[in-house]
């Protein structure tokens, strides 16, 4: 095991390479990025033209973007911001039927308080069950391709619908600019895998849950050109202010690490991924941090050594309801977590499909 000496990053990153000095690639290309397109503020210096353009392709129309919420500060602090320089957002959650109440409370407190409307899909939880029973069943990593999936899915579905030309998501470089390693996840956008691991495991048929293919990315993207942007890399962005800034407005209660708004979330990334799969995904979260000076190395050691989890009592309360809610024993969790991983391309997958017309895209901007 090598570690990074900046970040955190190690060698449990698939495509990780270290330089005489012992810096990662991660973090290195974090910086290069970071140098060029925000601290040289060209983002920043684009706000005041996307604000505009947002503002005329939404005249006459219910609202400007599509923004959706989890209950997390990114996107929390991303709906604040959008109001603040006055755009009219639809807020768009989606429910999988995992949300934590303070989720729930967070979301509830932030609409009213800024006067938006929200639009909720729920997802029909016997569906989304057998899904999930089938990931399981393929012990493939990403079991959480099905929630990313779907909320891509409603997101661009609600711009459509409303005919609306931005989606203004809370992702951004200062908290998560560190990129996460191939070996850690799946493509987001890959229908056919989930698909295809459905039927290999005799799963019921899909009526109504909502899924999102690359050739509907590229319809959404290139045909209704609907654009999906990092809004908060508009702005100078520190996670500690905009978390206080939420307190102090909104009765925002946080988190103890990134995307625990979801009570499966925070048992996949906090236990199922580091038990099963040996990835322990704060490491990507803290290198972030770490590289935008939000947190020092030293800090993000002494974090790492805590268990991914508030405390092991809520782990143990986190197991229970897991159990209970997929109709397991804890001997079936038991038999899950010492099976082997299966990559995702054992099944049918878009991914040949997405990164053939990622280098043709890029192969065209280099010529142009």
């Amino acid at each position: 095991m090598q570690t990074c000496k900046r970040c955190l990053m190690d060698t449990t990153a698939a495509e990780i390479a270290f330089d005489e000095r012992g810096v990662c690639n991660f973090c290195e290309n974090f910086l290069n990025y970071n140098d060029t397109y925000h601290n040289g503020d060209l983002l920043i210096n684009n706000k005041d033209a996307l604000i505009h353009s947002i503002k005329e392709k939404g005249k006459g129309k219910s609202y400007d973007c599509i923004i959706g919420v989890s209950g997390g500060v990114d996107s929390s602090y991303a709906l604040h911001l959008a109001v603040k320089e006055g755009l009219r957002p639809l807020a768009v959650h989606m429910d999988n039927g995992w949300n934590t109440e303070l989720a729930t409370n967070n979301i509830s407190n932030l609409i009213k308080g800024l006067g938006v409307d929200l639009k909720t899909h729920v997802i029909n939880w016997e569906e989304y069950k057998g899904l999930m029973e089938c990931f399981f069943k393929a012990n493939v990593i990403d079991i959480e391709l099905l929630y990313d999936n779907a909320m891509i899915a409603v997101n661009y579905q609600a711009a459509i619908d409303q005919k609306i030309g931005y989606i203004l998501s809370g992702n951004n470089n200062a908290t998560e600019g560190v990129k996460i390693p191939s070996n850690w996840n799946w493509l987001k956008y890959d229908k056919k895998n989930i698909l295809a691991i459905n039927k290999a495991f005799g799963g019921k048929k899909t009526k109504t849950m909502p899924m999102w293919s690359v050739l509907n990315y590229c319809y959404a993207r290139y045909i209704r050109r609907i654009k999906w942007l990092p809004f908060l890399d508009y702005f100078e962005y520190n996670k500690g202010e905009a978390l206080t800034l939420l307190k102090d407005k909104y009765d925002y209660k946080p988190y103890p690490y990134k995307h625990y708004e979801s009570v499966f979330t925070r048992f996949y990334q906090g236990y199922i991924l580091p038990k099963k799969f040996n990835v322990d995904k704060r490491k990507v979260h803290f290198s972030s941090l770490i590289c935008s000076g939000q947190m020092t190395r030293d800090e993000a050691e002494k974090e790492l050594e805590k268990i991914p989890y508030f405390s092991k009592e809520v782990l143990d309360e986190d197991i229970t309801y897991f159990l209970k809610k997929m109709s397991w024993t804890s001997q079936q969790l038991e038999a899950y977590l010492k099976k082997p991983e299966v990559p995702h391309d054992h099944f049918n997958s878009e991914k040949k499909l997405f990164d053939l017309l990622l280098n043709i895209k890029q192969k065209f901007k280099r010529l142009r």
